[in-house]
């Protein structure tokens, strides 16, 4: 039997991924089918079988290429900023937080939309790809509150419930001040509300263009927390 080159193989790999994503935009994810990506591709099931045994591990392996992409293109929108520049970085990650999502509406909604009848994602190869989704912004609201610039004297006292639980994250991601993983998670759902009405179509008809929304929005959250 004569085995594909390696570069055959990462080709099929990437066909096979490119194919669900396609499945997923025409069907919706919960009709991914391993037997239907095979007959798109014109291969037997058993080949795709090699690298991913069930379907679930197709999904698991695009939920952590879509938190990865969204990840990389996160940290992206930094790289032309300088490092002081913390406002500017922080209102910048909102509006690319946007662009990615209407990108690639599969991706955004397959991470963070309706989940799959039956699917259980494994936390220990899907959380350390949706921790890398909010590292950027996490980083730079590290680098306000080092600087003495993030408003948090009037955020409301933690209960000693919440804080247990921020502890728990501060663990697990490296030890930035809680405070700042609190921010993050309250940040990152305002935009990601706002993405998703807009990627649902749920945005009111009168509202044309919802970059406009989203551009007022980030404005609001770089002067609420931000001094």
């Amino acid at each position: 039997m004569v085995r594909p080159k390696r570069t055959e193989q990462i080709d099929l790999q990437q066909a096979i991924k490119e194919a669900a994503w396609q499945q997923i935009a025409e069907e919706g994810a919960p009709a991914l089918s391993l037997r239907g990506i095979a007959r798109q591709l014109g291969i037997t099931a058993p080949a795709i079988y090699n690298y991913y045994p069930r379907r679930d591990d197709l999904v698991t392996a695009l939920i952590v290429d879509a938190f990865t992409s969204l990840g990389n293109s996160q940290k992206a929108a930094l790289e032309a900023l300088p490092e002081d520049a913390l406002g500017e970085r922080l209102a910048t990650l909102g509006m690319a937080y946007r662009t990615w999502a209407v990108a690639y509406p599969q991706r955004y909604q397959l991470i963070f939309g309706t989940p799959i009848p039956g699917y259980h994602a494994p936390a220990d190869i899907t959380l350390p790809a949706a921790a890398w989704a909010l590292t950027a912004l996490i980083h730079t609201l590290q680098a306000i509150f080092q600087a003495s610039r993030l408003k948090i004297e009037e955020l409301s006292p933690l209960t000693p419930e919440l804080q247990s639980m921020l502890e728990a994250w501060q663990q697990f991601e490296g030890g930035h001040d809680i405070e700042v993983l609190y921010l993050a998670l309250v940040i990152w759902s305002r935009v990601h509300g706002l993405a998703s009405m807009e990627i649902g179509q749920q945005m009111p008809s009168f509202i044309t263009d919802p970059a406009e929304v989203f551009r007022r929005e980030v404005g609001h959250i770089r002067n609420q927390y931000l001094s």
